[in-house]
């Protein structure tokens, strides 16, 4: 985990994660644990990360998911947490969902965000600041099956994902013994760098317009934290984000 700014725990945050990757392992390790020492880093600010609320309807499994202290992917959750008036909390949302795990592959930089603006809207009405951050390697610790838009494959990903809510990415990596195949995460690291807040004007009802407004400066942010920083992480330098 990288800062680039100083986050004041007086405030509220949302902070936008991207790439999901097939797991979201770096979202979960550097906003569910101190693996990476966010406390640390971010003295006095707690972070919260969204996840699907079917996770939440397993007994056992959903005590500890709320032990890490993540939250159902619902606009009630997400106001509990951006309204509390003495600040020092962190949402993390990671806005590209389950969707976007169908793209995850080593070497892709697409993101599912063009159309995405409901964590603005969100921000918006609660005038709290929004976070960019880019995980570098989260899409190199697994590989896919080929599933290129317009396969049968995609197709039956995407059915599944509309009636569950939950995509069915086919990843494979190495095992424990062996480098091959397996389902373990290739020893590939991953970063998580955290991009400096974008101010919020407070508006109960934001039009349309100044939603897209918001949202095309936070693409802008965005794009400029990876061109930033992906030299870092030996990313070729014809290489850029691509929204969809």
């Amino acid at each position: 985990l990288m800062k680039t700014a100083e986050l004041d725990p007086r405030q509220n945050y949302l902070l936008g994660f991207h790439p999901h990757g097939v797991l979201a392992a770096g979202a979960f390790l550097n906003f569910c644990t101190e693996a990476s020492g966010f406390s640390k880093l971010f003295p006095g600010i707690t972070p919260h990360l969204m996840m699907l609320s079917l996770w939440f309807r397993i007994p056992f499994f959903r005590d500890y998911v709320m032990s890490g202290g993540l939250i159902p992917s619902d606009k009630e959750s997400a106001s509990y947490v951006l309204q509390k008036p003495e600040g020092g909390n962190l949402l993390a949302v990671i806005v590209g969902g389950a969707q976007e795990a169908l793209d995850a592959r080593p070497g892709s930089f697409t993101l599912l965000l063009k159309k995405r603006k409901g964590f603005v809207r969100l921000a918006i009405q609660h005038g709290t600041p929004l976070v960019p951050a880019f995980s570098f390697g989260e899409n190199d610790v697994f590989d896919q099956v080929k599933n290129p838009k317009g396969s049968w494959l995609r197709w039956i990903q995407y059915r599944l994902q509309q009636i569950m809510g939950i995509s069915l990415p086919l990843f494979h990596a190495r095992g424990i013994f062996q480098y091959s195949f397996g389902l373990i995460p290739y020893r590939r690291p991953i970063c998580t760098v955290v991009g400096k807040p974008i101010p919020v004007q407070k508006k109960h009802r934001p039009s349309d317009e100044e939603v897209d407004q918001v949202h095309q400066r936070y693409l802008n942010e965005l794009s400029m934290l990876f061109e930033k920083h992906k030299a870092k992480y030996n990313i070729p330098e014809d290489s850029h984000l691509e929204f969809i």
